[in-house]
């Protein structure tokens, strides 16, 4: 029996031939444009993610009339930017939530609360949160000035560092899973979650989810413009603190960044009332005016709902 197979063949090829072949696609490139000095500091692959969208035939990559690269450009910069934007955001809201699951937590049960399996719901997924949180605290041992001291000053005791020191090691992304993976009997879960102005535990965990997988993208600088993003977070039937007025304007399409957006912009309220994400956000638009906000998901008018305002 024999079996065909498939080898990748391409070849790699100069700056100089990437730009030919772009011109040959249909790609406008003026001298101006600078795609040399571009090309070499940013990935061809990695810019086609911004103009796959302007070309007409996706088989043959032939660009829609008019493409120019200098539109290539701006949605790289745009993107670039929003990414450090958001990450901003988020870094509030992180220090936010650990500061709030270790206060209220190490209240109710004890400061080793995040290694006590009966308060978890999944087993398993605790047994994995736990061993990366080892993993996380393993590296800070012989780089973070507390937890050395830490284990330096209390070399008999065998536990992890309490919840205060230990929990300042760990990422978002084990953050949101313990908070979610907490059993709903404990006070402290539905109490963070009020604070939030979330209500109760049943939404706030989809909504740490979303942006623990959104701050990914950012810190492995991804793209988010025109980005179909997974999950669907459970939004609030009646949120007690600003929203969105306009039914037409409430989040429906959980894939476009927008309805993301919205949660951070909810929680950051909470966290920094006095918060400028809006007016940076929307300078980010009218500095990048070739942007289609719709790819995003952006509804008109967005700036002047309640949530926005």
């Amino acid at each position: 029996t024999y079996f065909t197979v498939n080898m990748f063949e391409k070849k790699p090829i100069t700056i100089v031939q990437q730009i030919k072949k772009l011109k040959d696609r249909g790609l406008l490139i003026t001298t101006k444009d600078n795609a040399e000095h571009y090309l070499s500091h940013i990935s061809y692959y990695r810019l086609g993610e911004y103009w796959h969208s302007m070309q007409d035939d996706k088989e043959q990559h032939l660009f829609k009339k008019n493409s120019r690269f200098s539109d290539v450009i701006a949605l790289y910069s745009f993107d670039r930017e929003l990414r450090l934007l958001l990450f901003d955001v988020i870094e509030k809201i992180e220090i936010s939530l650990r500061t709030k699951l270790i206060y209220h937590l190490s209240h109710e049960i004890d400061p080793w609360w995040f290694c006590d399996y009966k308060i978890f719901n999944d087993s398993l997924q605790f047994t994995r949160t736990l061993a990366k949180i080892e993993e996380e605290i393993s590296r800070a041992r012989s780089k973070d000035v507390t937890i050395k001291n830490h284990f330096k000053k209390h070399k008999d005791d065998l536990r992890f560092p309490p919840a205060w020191k230990s929990l300042e090691q760990i990422s978002f992304g084990n953050l949101s899973k313990l908070y979610g993976n907490l059993k709903h009997t404990l006070k402290a879960k539905d109490k963070i979650a009020q604070e939030y102005g979330v209500v109760n535990h049943t939404f706030l965990p989809s909504w740490l989810q979303s942006i623990a997988q959104i701050r990914n993208y950012c810190a492995h600088h991804s793209r988010l413009w025109n980005r179909n993003l997974p999950g669907a977070p459970k939004l609030l039937p009646k949120p007690p603190n600003p929203w969105i007025l306009e039914i037409e304007n409430v989040p429906r399409q959980f894939n476009k960044l927008y309805v993301h957006l919205c949660l951070m912009k909810y929680l950051l309220n909470t966290v920094q009332p006095s918060n400028t994400f809006t007016n940076k956000l929307d300078s980010l638009f009218q500095k990048y005016p070739n942007v289609d906000p719709d790819a995003l998901g952006m509804k008109p008018n967005w700036q002047n709902e309640p949530l926005w305002r």
